[in-house]
């Protein structure tokens, strides 16, 4: 795996809104299941041409995709926790529809190939000062990614129409933050 001269790799960990705000909160975050994305020597072969920076947003993009999973998850949960008391507006709390990806110089990943070219596996929480950026998608992705949520099982499955929907909100580029941004952009959110 490529990695920096302080024997660091830099990995792109998918992420909500929701997860910013305890990285925030926590001054560190585990990766959802210690799964995040990297330049790997699978993802490298993969690719008949590619730079470094052009593999870094196909990783990118792929811890991209599974932010919307989170994204699914998170609503579930949500409607999940408000289903005992139809009367109970105040319990749902529907996800801010922004995908997130956190990206961290970190040592100790392992190979996941077995799941995807450029899956890794975590060995420990990200702390703070690990963390090189965040990128988040702006105010006018949250329509589009809204809809990606809702079909991104179908998408991977190979259902056109779904891949459509998700190409949508894949055209959106998402905003660069520095770590020391994040506590302003939560607050904004």
């Amino acid at each position: 795996m490529p990695a920096s001269s302080e024997g660091k790799l830099r990995v792109y960990i998918p992420a909500t809104v929701a997860m910013l705000r305890e990285l925030v909160n926590d001054r560190e975050i585990r990766a959802i299941n210690d799964t995040a994305f990297a330049v790997t020597p699978a993802l490298r072969e993969a690719y008949a041409s590619g730079d470094d920076e052009e593999l870094a947003e196909v990783a990118m993009g792929e811890a991209a995709r599974a932010s919307l999973r989170l994204l699914a998850d998170e609503r579930e949960a949500a409607v999940g926790s408000s289903a005992g008391d139809p009367d109970d507006d105040a319990g749902y709390h529907s996800p801010v529809y922004r995908r997130a990806v956190i990206a961290a110089d970190v040592t100790g990943a392992t190979l996941r190939s077995d799941l995807d070219d450029a899956v890794v596996r975590l060995s420990a929480a990200i702390t703070y000062n690990q963390i090189a950026s965040a990128h988040v998608d702006l105010a006018e992705a949250e329509p589009a990614v809204a809809k990606a949520v809702d079909v991104i099982d179908a998408a991977d499955l190979g259902d056109p129409d779904a891949e459509f929907v998700l190409g949508d909100a894949e055209d959106h580029q998402l905003a660069w933050y520095a770590a020391q941004e994040l506590p302003f952009l939560l607050d904004l959110l």
